[in-house]
């Protein structure tokens, strides 16, 4: 048995991440593929306390560093504890989130030098990368009223329009860089038609 795949989605808020990893988590179990679904910040109990920590309202006074190093804590706790063995076990691993959500907040939109974010992740992820990054790509504007829609918004959501464009920004220069790693998809339209454009996108991988 080789090792299995590993998927990230990546998008600002209110892309519709969740949606379209349910959508391919289901069709990948009915081909047969053996799935394991993770997020970020968390997925193990470690990262999920981090997570309560980055998403708290509550905690405006949180510095940039202290954002970008819990972010890179729950990653590598994620990485050791649950990545790095469902790979190797042969299963597909979707995470919603990875490395590129820090470049892409804390480098572009918080104002951190990449170099600092990269080398403090580094690390966290011991060399692993995505076989496949499948980005969401919306305007700001849209995706923030769906994240007003479904719930109270996070510390994180709740930061001005212009962060999120920032976001957005730091995502699709990343996957310009990288566009062999990257799949792109248009997030507007039915969810339907984008889980068949992530289909069309992951088609040479699965």
């Amino acid at each position: 048995m080789g090792p299995g795949k590993f998927i990230t989605f990546e998008g600002i808020e209110g892309s519709g991440k969740s949606t379209q990893i349910d959508m391919l988590h289901k069709h990948l179990e009915l081909r047969g593929h053996q799935v394991h679904r993770l997020r970020e910040p968390g997925g193990t109990a470690v990262g999920d306390r981090i997570r309560a920590i980055l998403l708290d309202p509550a905690l405006s006074e949180m510095t940039d560093i202290t954002e970008m190093l819990l972010f890179a804590a729950s990653r590598a706790q994620l990485i050791r504890q649950e990545v790095r063995p469902a790979l190797a076990a042969g299963k597909t691993v979707l995470c919603d989130r990875f490395v590129y959500s820090s470049l892409a907040y804390q480098a572009y939109a918080r104002g951190l030098p990449v170099a600092t974010v990269r080398a403090a992740n580094a690390p966290a992820i011991e060399g692993l990368l995505p076989d496949k990054v499948v980005l969401l790509d919306l305007p700001p504007n849209v995706a923030l009223q769906r994240a007003k829609a479904r719930a109270a918004l996070d510390r994180i959501e709740a930061e001005a329009l212009s962060f999120h464009e920032a976001v957005r920004r730091g995502f699709l220069e990343e996957a310009e860089a990288d566009s062999d790693r990257f799949c792109v998809i248009l997030a507007e339209g039915s969810p339907e038609d984008i889980h068949g454009r992530i289909l069309d996108g992951l088609e040479a991988l699965l």
